[in-house]
C-alpha cells in the first residue's frame, strides 16, 4: 500500500512538470546522449529495480519538501516573534490547551520569563489571543518536525525490511534518522537560550545600565537552521540520485574548475546562510535598511566597536558588523556563480550537453532572484511574507547549485 502511494506521488510529481509547460525543457535535456556513450547509475542506488529506486526515491522527495516546508515555517516563527510562547518541551504529551482555563494556565507560565516583560515594556500589553496566536505557530512549528520524523521512520522501517536500500544506503538511512533527531533536540536547546534573562556584550562595563531583548542565541539559531539545510541537501541529493539517470559525457577542458568553483559556491551560499540567521537572530535586519550603502556610508562607522569585544566577536555579534558580512558573502556568492555560469557557457553545449547547461541557467536565475528578495526584505523592513521568500530563496539556490553538482557527476572521473 505505501509502496503504491509513492509511486503515484511519483506520477503525479511528473504529470505536473507537464503541465506546468516545463516538459518540453525536460524532454530536450533528458534525450541528450552522446555517442558510444551508456546510461550513468548512481552507486547509492546501483542493482536497485525501477519500481524500488522509484519508491524510495519519491519518499526522498518527500522528506526534502517536508524539510524546506520546515525551515520555512521556523523562519516564519521567528519572524512573528513566536519562538518562545512554549516554554516547556515534551516529546510526546504536547497537546494544546483545551478550555479557556487551560490557556490561562499556559498564559500564566509564559508570564514568568523575560520575553513577557519586555513584549510588555515595548508594546503596552500583550493579550490572550495574541498569545494563542504565538503559541500555535510553535507549536505548529513543533508538530512539524515530529510528523517529519514519522514520515522517515515508518517507510525507512518497511523499506528496509524489504530490501529497498542498497549497501551504500543503509548507513544514509541511519544518519538521516541520527539528524532528525539531533534537530529536534537542538531546537529545544536553542529556545531554552532565549528564556534566560538577556545577558550584556563582553565590552560592557559592570556599571553601565544594560536592558538586553531576550531573544534565542543567534549562535544557536545559525546551528539549528545549518542542521536543517543539512538535512535537506542530503535528502535532495539522495532523490536525484534515485530518480535521475545522467548520461555519461566525455571528460572535457576546464572540468576542474568548474568542480572547484561549484564546491567554492555551495561553501560560499552555505556560509553566507549561516550569516544570514545571525541576522535574523540579533534583529540586524532591522537597521541600516538602505542600499548599496548603508546609511551614506560603504562601509559603517559602528562596524568594529569596543562593546563587543575583539574583531571575531564584532563579527558574529556586532548586529551592524553581522549585516556587513551577510552583504559581503552574497556579494561574493553572486560573483562566483556568474564566474561559474559563463565558465560552463564557455564549455560549449556540445561538450557539457544540454542538462548542466540548463543546471547553469537556473544557478543563475536563482542567484539573482535571491539577490533581489534579499534587497527587497531589507529596504522594506522585514515584512513576514519577504523575510520568508528570502529564507526560501536561500534553500532554493543551494538547491540548484547541489543540481548542478549531481549534473557533472555525469562526467567519469576516469
Amino acid at each position: 500500500m505505501l509502496s503504491r502511494l509513492l509511486c503515484s506521488a511519483s506520477q503525479a510529481c511528473r504529470a505536473t512538470c507537464g503541465s506546468c509547460g516545463l516538459k518540453p525543457l525536460l524532454r530536450t535535456t533528458l534525450r541528450f546522449k552522446p555517442r558510444n556513450l551508456s546510461t550513468d547509475t548512481d552507486r547509492i542506488a546501483e542493482g536497485l529495480n525501477e519500481r524500488s529506486r522509484t519508491v524510495v526515491g519519491a519518499w526522498l522527495g518527500v522528506l526534502t519538501g517536508m524539510t524546506f516546508g520546515a525551515v520555512i515555517l521556523g523562519g516564519v516563527t521567528r519572524l512573528t516573534e513566536s519562538g518562545l510562547s512554549m516554554v516547556d518541551w515534551h516529546l510526546f504529551k504536547e497537546v494544546p490547551p483545551r478550555t479557556k482555563e487551560d490557556w490561562v494556565a499556559e498564559f500564566e507560565k509564559y508570564k514568568k520569563f523575560p520575553e513577557y516583560e519586555h513584549v510588555v515594556r515595548e508594546h503596552g500589553e500583550m493579550t490572550l489571543s495574541r498569545f494563542k496566536f504565538i503559541w500555535h505557530m510553535e507549536y505548529g512549528h513543533r508538530q512539524w518536525g515530529r510528523l517529519l520524523g514519522l514520515v522517515y521512520a515508518l517507510p525507512a522501517g518497511y523499506f528496509w525490511y524489504k530490501g529497498y536500500f542498497t549497501k551504500r544506503m543503509k548507513p544514509r538511512v541511519i544518519a538521516y534518522g541520527a539528524l532528525i533527531a539531533f534537530q529536534g533536540l537542538l531546537g529545544w536547546y536553542m529556545v531554552k537560550s532565549g528564556l534566560k534573562k538577556p545577558q550584556p556584550p563582553v565590552g560592557v562595563s559592570p556599571n553601565e545600565d544594560f536592558v538586553g531583548v531576550p531573544r534565542v542565541s543567534h549562535l544557536r539559531l545559525a546551528a539549528h537552521l545549518s542542521t536543517a539545510t543539512i538535512l535537506y541537501s542530503l535528502f535532495l541529493w539522495a532523490s536525484f540520485s534515485h530518480f535521475v539517470k545522467h548520461q555519461k559525457i566525455s571528460k572535457f577542458d576546464g572540468l576542474l574548475r568548474l568542480k572547484i568553483l561549484t564546491h567554492s559556491s555551495k561553501a560560499l551560499v552555505f556560509t553566507t546562510l549561516v550569516w544570514g540567521a545571525f541576522v535574523a537572530g540579533l534583529d540586524a535586519g532591522w537597521i541600516y535598511n538602505s542600499w548599496p550603502k548603508m546609511a551614506d556610508r560603504w562601509v559603517p562607522e559602528d562596524l568594529i566597536v569596543p562593546r563587543y569585544g575583539s574583531t571575531g566577536r564584532n563579527l558574529i555579534d556586532n548586529p551592524t558588523a553581522v549585516q556587513f558580512m551577510h552583504r559581503m558573502l552574497a556579494y561574493t556568492s553572486v560573483g562566483c556563480i556568474c564566474t561559474l555560469w559563463g565558465l560552463t557557457m564557455v564549455a560549449g553545449r556540445g561538450r557539457t550537453g544540454p542538462r548542466i547547461r540548463n543546471a547553469a541557467h537556473l544557478m543563475l536565475a536563482a542567484v539573482f532572484g535571491q539577490s533581489a528578495l534579499g534587497i527587497l526584505t531589507l529596504i522594506n523592513y522585514v515584512p513576514v511574507s519577504l523575510g520568508a521568500m528570502h529564507q526560501s530563496g536561500s534553500l532554493i539556490l543551494f538547491s540548484t547549485l547541489l543540481w548542478f553538482s549531481h549534473c557533472l557527476r555525469a562526467v567519469p572521473k576516469v
